[in-house]
């Protein structure tokens, strides 16, 4: 796999890419807070404004695009664009769903219970219409927030606490067969794997695992985890910081493949168009969508 077609330009910070029926795309842009569509041209145009930081995406079994919303960051701008912690206006983490035509947005979930939610960052649909989504948490200063994995209804009528304590979880994807949920852990560079019992239940491997997973990945060298999709044939693709670029590993943890990327920032990764052959990839600090062709299938978009 080589080289990339830069789809749009001049975004801020965008994460979440989804693809449309029809073939435009729509991404997060976290900075500016809002959704933004980039149709089959080119033509950019915002969708919707959410506030606070809008991060992962998904498009529903419904139609509707639900966002993973984590408050807000401040940023450095001095090479680029970079968070570099929780915004002083950040009032809280939240579920939203944007009508994908009007832009409406509504908050379905801000906490669980007892517990608010403090950075929803990534999301998955699974086939029973649930969706499971990471809560990164938030690091200031000498203050680490833990982080968890949540099972959601999508009609907002139900929220529970899967996973806890994670260290950054990020990227959450679903094996073909629905069996494995794989949670990608940002601060410690490891990729996790739970068994999944039914929705929402997941398996929990003997003490001591320190996230209540197996491990299924760790790399050498510090290869921080972002975003991940997963192939048809159960590879995971993982978005990779500090390196810029994607790791391919296959569910037994080898690396399959390296493919480098010019941002150090590359964050988010889906496949869409014929045959699920076209990777689509954001390069967060440098504001670009680009695609790829992809040798291998992905898993058909939502």
């Amino acid at each position: 796999m080589s080289g990339f077609t830069v789809l749009a330009e001049g975004l801020a910070f965008p994460e979440g890419p989804v693809v449309m029926p029809g073939g435009s795309l729509v991404v997060t842009e976290i900075a500016r807070g809002c959704l933004t569509l980039i149709d089959s041209t080119g033509k950019v145009t915002r969708l919707a404004d959410t506030g606070g930081g809008p991060n992962g995406a998904a498009r529903g079994p419904d139609g509707f695009l639900y966002v993973c919303n984590n408050g807000g960051f401040s940023w450095d701008q001095s090479a680029g664009l970079k968070p570099v912690g929780r915004a002083g206006d950040n009032a809280g983490g939240r579920i939203q769903r944007v009508h994908p035509e009007t832009g409406k947005v509504e908050t379905l979930y801000d906490r669980c219970g007892d517990v608010a939610l403090s950075a929803p960052n990534d999301l998955v649909f699974d086939a029973h219409g649930g969706f499971y989504f990471t809560d990164h948490g938030h690091r200031q200063e000498r203050q680490l927030q833990f982080g968890a994995v949540f099972y959601a209804k999508a009609d907002g009528s139900d929220i529970a606490e899967v996973a806890f304590p994670l260290i950054g979880p990020n990227g959450i994807g679903l094996s073909p067969d629905g069996r494995t949920l794989y949670v990608a852990e940002t601060s410690s560079g490891r990729l996790w794997g739970y068994g999944v019992l039914e929705p929402g239940r997941l398996n929990r491997p003997d003490w001591p695992s320190p996230t209540g997973g197996d491990l299924v990945a760790g790399l050498s060298g510090f290869h921080r985890y972002d975003s991940l999709a997963v192939e048809a044939g159960g590879n995971i693709a993982i978005a990779t910081l500090r390196f810029g670029g994607i790791d391919v590993v296959s569910p037994s943890g080898e690396l399959v493949e390296r493919i480098d990327m010019p941002d150090p920032y590359t964050t988010n990764i889906c496949f869409g168009g014929e045959a699920h052959r076209t990777a689509y990839i954001t390069l967060s600090s440098t504001g670009c969508l680009v695609s790829m062709p992809w040798a291998r299938q992905g898993l058909p978009v939502s």
